[in-house]
């Protein structure tokens, strides 16, 4: 079978993590690397790429061809739109969901104990708005590049710190000093953390990749994903959602913030996984709007464009 995957140290990674599970229940693999669109702009912030999926859309076209069996993305880069053929036949275990701070010094100091005016770099509407409601005196400037790349600029004072997804450093294996963002006040991204895997609707592909498949994982990203389909608005949104199953239910963490993070609307429920946890997940979306998220939705929408 043949396996796509963006051509990122990182992304090269998590294919591999694929890989190597297929292998070892006796799927071999060869590998096709597929530049997309956010991988060849780098040089405008992400919400400013139009259209939606700038990282997946490319290897959807790929595989609707016929020239790809399976793909593999962070679950976070796939959007809630997509094309009816293809199908998230596996949602791998997820891996830290939390955000993490690295300061140029070394260190595992946290957000407060940057200096006054900072210089933060970040990719991520929602870590922009987030950091600026905590501290509104630090400079948020964008950040995008690959893992190394983003590292590279923190190291030659590009930035004072930057903010990154724990998982990446996990998965690559780096060791370094950084203090992890309190989930309370930085609550992650929707389907952060989490590896996916892809593949043609009724294919070989896709039964062998569901083998792969992580309920629990799956049950929580899919609750996430509901709630971000239903408030819409795309990657220009500062929207956070996070959500954890224990037991019977899942604890439902849900944001929309301003641009500039002086404002937002929260919402912090206990889903039963028993009764419908979709719908219950598209209420708590709905319901993020009525309290004032439809507005925030539009503001961003109104300055950025829907992407």
């Amino acid at each position: 079978m043949i396996v796509g995957s963006r051509g990122s140290p990182l992304a090269l990674r998590q294919t591999e993590i694929v890989q190597e599970r297929l292998s070892a229940r006796g799927v071999e693999t060869d590998l096709i690397k597929v530049k997309t669109s956010g991988d060849v702009f780098l040089d405008k912030p992400l919400h400013q790429l139009t259209g939606f999926g700038v990282f997946v859309a490319e290897i959807d076209e790929r595989m609707l061809a016929g020239e790809i069996d399976l793909a593999v993305h962070s679950m976070k880069d796939l959007p809630t739109k997509r094309p009816d053929d293809l199908v998230i036949s596996a949602v791998l275990k997820r891996d830290s969901p939390y955000d993490i701070l690295l300061n140029r010094d070394g260190g595992r100091e946290g957000i407060e104990g940057l200096r006054e005016g900072a210089a933060v770099g970040t990719s991520s509407m929602r870590r922009g708005a987030q950091l600026r409601r905590v501290r509104p005196d630090l400079q948020i400037l964008s950040l995008r590049g690959n893992l190394q790349t983003r590292l590279a600029k923190l190291d030659r004072g590009d930035f004072d710190a930057i903010v990154l997804a724990e998982a990446g450093l996990e998965r690559m294996g780096l060791e370094m000093d950084y203090a992890r963002l309190d989930a309370e006040r930085f609550v992650p991204s929707a389907n952060q953390g989490t590896i996916i895997v892809v593949a043609r609707k009724g294919t070989a592909a896709e039964q062998h990749s569901r083998a792969l498949d992580h309920a629990p994982t799956r049950t929580e990203t899919m609750i996430e994903r509901r709630i971000l389909e239903t408030v819409g608005g795309g990657c220009v949104v500062p929207m956070a959602v996070h959500a954890c199953a224990s037991g019977g239910s899942a604890r439902v963490l849900a944001e929309i913030l301003s641009l500039d993070g002086e404002r937002f609307v929260r919402l912090d429920e206990k889903i039963s996984l028993n009764d419908r946890p979709l719908d219950r997940a598209e209420d708590m979306g709905q319901r993020l709007m009525n309290m004032g998220g439809r507005e925030l939705v539009d503001e961003a929408v109104k300055k950025f464009g829907a992407r």
